[in-house]
């Protein structure tokens, strides 16, 4: 039962990456990242 959820959760988390990087999302959220970051230290 655990080993197949792993699997379901494993393909389901890459399908959703692939997604995203067909939908050219990726710039998106790697500006999201960089600002979450600097908030989290002060500076933004």
């Amino acid at each position: 039962m655990k080993k197949g959820l792993r699997w379901i959760l494993l393909i389901a988390s890459i399908g959703s990456i692939l997604i995203g990087v067909y939908r050219e999302e990726v710039l998106t959220v790697l500006v999201k990242a960089i600002n979450i970051c600097l908030e989290c230290v002060g500076i933004g």
